[in-house]
């Protein structure tokens, strides 16, 4: 025990300690914190103001510590809620909502009752929040309900987090019972605490029981003017009629995919981080129109790369599991020519890199899609990439609309054995082989036709590989069975040919190719020199030497180190489109027409089927 006796007014470091009761300390032993001995007191020195050493006197920590970084400590707030709209002008790809909305506020003829409907991620949540701000919008010079939302709101704070005691929010997907509607009911009839309007959200409305709806009908039919109703559904039909009748109904679109890559980018460029334009493009895709889930797929993304470093296109391909378009269109080239063996090639080179099989028979039907589309619409109704779009609308133009049809419905059957199947990779070359087969199969009519005229009914070439024969042991079996040499097509006997051929053989990129980057220099039958335009693909003469070699049965000589080669077919298909216009605009009438309706322009040229005359219908007279 110590016969020292401690104060018992503070702790003995307490600043307010007497000074001279000061704290005692062994000469042998070192400061704890590094610091030098005290000097040796001489008798006359003064007495000690302080017990604690000055602060300059201290010396850092000897104990190493990190260095601090920036966010630590700090909880990370993904995207999707970092960047939800604070305003209705945040919201993206919903204008016709907002018109309408800002147009009833303006006015005065609000609704008591809202019904918000859409996908997922589209924004009805954050919409419902934004009107109940509207709705008890109050600032020091808004005192009304308005769009016009700031961050000065009285009430904003509180309802953006979900803590007003005037604006419900419940799940009716947890609270589908009738006594949770009887709970509102009984609050709705007093008038609100603190905001202008009592306002109630009901998320996923259509969760609730019939009972529910009925109990919850008549305050929609007789509500109290301090009470709104906002409901959110991503399943209107299942709403009762008699509910949506009584509320005014707004349908949130799916945000297109070129706004959505706008909206990604920006938030990339405030996060300080850089994405390639395609990579976001394959996020907006992956999305489906869903905002919330294109920020939360850009936030897996970011993280793909370090700092300062660009995300990479094949890194968030990789990441979503895609396939490339590009190889996936190859692929769909491949099938709808027959080619078995080299479908089956690609489709395996994709599943080596980490294709998932039901991705890309999904990617086969939007290229179907696409195809049938632009054989009806144009290149640009696709919104894909230009090169994809007219490899696309090319396979479309060569492809009867019957023939896309039929493989739509394969592939519809394809997916869902896709998705059923123990092994998906299995099922995907097994609808290869099926579609393959049946990419230029007659439809009903002609085969029918065929059958009546006593013709063979052609079809399913298979590619190269020789294909067997069904079931059955019949003569006519075996007959068939028989092989049968192919038919030999005669030599094209000018390049144009040559690019006939190509197209009725289907090898769309071949002839997309061949029209874009040869010049020709010099044909004859079996050689072909030509000058390449810059850009054109490396093995472009040896395909093309393969595929003549394989159609006409003899060798092509294709050589490219020609030079001084005359027009490609694009550029003389330019020309000619340019002299027609040239002539059409020359002409007096045209230019009479043009002069009586100023600012008029010719958008397009068609040349009419000439009139076809029908035969004269007697009359009675001439019958007598």
């Amino acid at each position: 025990m110590s016969d020292v006796d401690p104060s018992l007014e503070g702790p003995p470091w307490d600043e307010d300690a007497p000074a001279g009761e000061a704290e005692e300390r062994d000469p042998n032993t070192e400061d704890m914190f590094g610091a030098p001995a005290p000097a040796p007191e001489s008798a006359a020195a003064a007495p000690v103001e302080t017990p604690v050493a000055a602060p300059k006197a201290v010396k850092p920590i000897a104990v190493s510590e990190p260095a601090p970084v920036e966010g630590d400590g700090e909880a990370y707030t993904v995207l999707a809620r970092k960047y939800r709209p604070r305003t209705f002008e945040d919201l993206i790809g919903q204008e016709a909502m907002v018109r309408t909305l800002t147009n009833a506020f303006a006015t005065g003829r609000i609704a008591h009752a809202f019904m918000l409907t859409g996908v997922r991620g589209v924004g009805k949540t954050t919409t419902a929040r934004l009107l109940a701000r509207a709705l008890n919008n109050e600032t020091d010079v808004i005192d009304r309900p308005s769009l016009e939302l700031t961050a000065l709101g009285r009430h904003d704070a509180a309802i953006m987090a979900g803590q007003h005691m005037d604006v419900m929010e419940m799940d009716a997907a947890s609270h589908t019972g009738v006594n949770d509607i009887r709970d509102i009911l009984e609050s709705v009839r007093y008038a609100p605490v603190e905001a202008r309007y009592k306002v109630y959200v009901l998320d996923e409305v259509h969760m609730l029981s019939t009972q529910a709806f009925n109990a919850l009908l008549k305050t929609l039919e007789e509500p109290p003017p301090h009470a709104k109703f906002i409901f959110a559904t991503t399943e209107i039909r299942k709403v009762p009629v008699t509910i949506l009748s009584r509320c005014q109904r707004f349908d949130l679109r799916r945000v297109e995919p070129e706004i959505l890559v706008e909206h990604l980018a920006r938030i990339a460029d405030r996060e300080g981080m850089k994405i390639e334009q395609e990579a976001l493009a394959l996020i907006a895709r992956a999305a489906e129109g869903s905002v919330r889930d294109g920020l939360s797929l850009l936030d897996q993304a970011l993280v793909q790369a370090e700092s300062g470093e660009t995300v990479k296109t094949e890194t968030v391909r990789d990441m979503l599991g895609l396939a490339d378009r590009t190889q996936t269109i190859a692929l769909f080239e491949a099938v709808m020519a027959g080619r078995t063996p080299e479908a089956l090639e690609l489709f395996r080179a994709l599943y080596g890199y980490g294709a998932d099989p039901v991705q890309v028979t999904n990617d086969l039907l939007e290229h179907c899609h696409a195809a049938s589309v632009a054989k009806m619409l144009g290149p640009n109704a696709t919104r894909l990439p230009n090169d994809q779009a007219q490899k696309l609308a090319a396979l479309g133009a060569v492809i009867s609309a019957g023939t896309l049809a039929r493989v739509w419905q394969m592939l519809l059957k394809a997916l869902d054995e896709v998705r059923r199947a123990p092994n998906p990779a299995d099922a995907v070359e097994m609808a290869i082989v099926r579609l393959a087969y049946a990419a230029d199969l007659p439809g009903p009519e002609e085969a029918l036709k065929a059958l009546r005229d006593a013709e063979p009914v052609g079809g399913g070439s298979g590619g190269a590989a020789p294909r067997g024969g069904g079931g059955g042991g019949g003569a006519s079996a075996q007959l068939a069975a028989r092989p049968v040499a192919a038919p030999v097509i005669p030599d094209p006997q000018t390049f144009e040919q040559v690019v006939a051929l190509i197209g009725e053989k289907r090898e769309v990129g071949l002839q997309m190719d061949v029209q874009r980057f040869v010049r020709p220099v010099a044909f004859k039958p079996g050689a072909i020199t030509y000058e390449s335009v810059d850009g054109a693909p490396l093995d472009l003469a040896r395909r093309l030497s393969s595929r003549l070699k394989e159609w006409t049965g003899r060798t092509w000589l294709i050589a490219a180190n020609g030079q001084g080669g005359g027009e490609t077919m694009i550029e003389v298909d330019r020309r000619k489109r340019a002299e027609e216009r040239a002539e059409v605009e020359a002409d007096p009438f045209i230019v009479a027409v043009m002069e009586a309706f100023p600012g008029a322009k010719i958008s397009e040229i068609r040349k009419l089927a000439p009139a076809v005359e029908l035969p004269a219908i007697p009359d009675e007279a001439d019958e007598d």
